[in-house]
């Protein structure tokens, strides 16, 4: 069974360009992983700072081996977490 992330991040404004380019750059790394079958990332309409991730993977291994990645730690952990003022995420099978 697919497995999806669904996260919200928050940032400063003036973290939102450093934000912005590591979620784009980890884009590009993650449509590359065997397991990912979605990665978008959206820019919240009228709200400063706000982001929107949907993932898609073929199942939960997917989804682990992608956070397990180098690239991950660099970009993710790394970069944009600790930028974050607010951070949900939603983890959900696909029906």
């Amino acid at each position: 069974m697919a497995y999806a992330v669904v996260a919200r991040y928050r940032c400063e404004p003036t973290d939102e360009a450093t934000v912005r380019a590591a979620l784009l750059k980890m884009r590009e790394h993650t449509r590359g992983e065997p397991a990912n079958l979605a990665y978008e990332v959206h820019a919240e309409a009228d709200q400063e700072g706000s982001f929107v991730l949907y993932e898609q993977y073929t199942d939960r291994a997917g989804f682990d081996a992608h956070t397990a990645a180098d690239y991950f730690a660099e970009l993710i952990v790394a970069t944009v977490r600790p930028l974050l003022t607010e951070r949900t995420v939603t983890f959900a099978e696909v029906l």
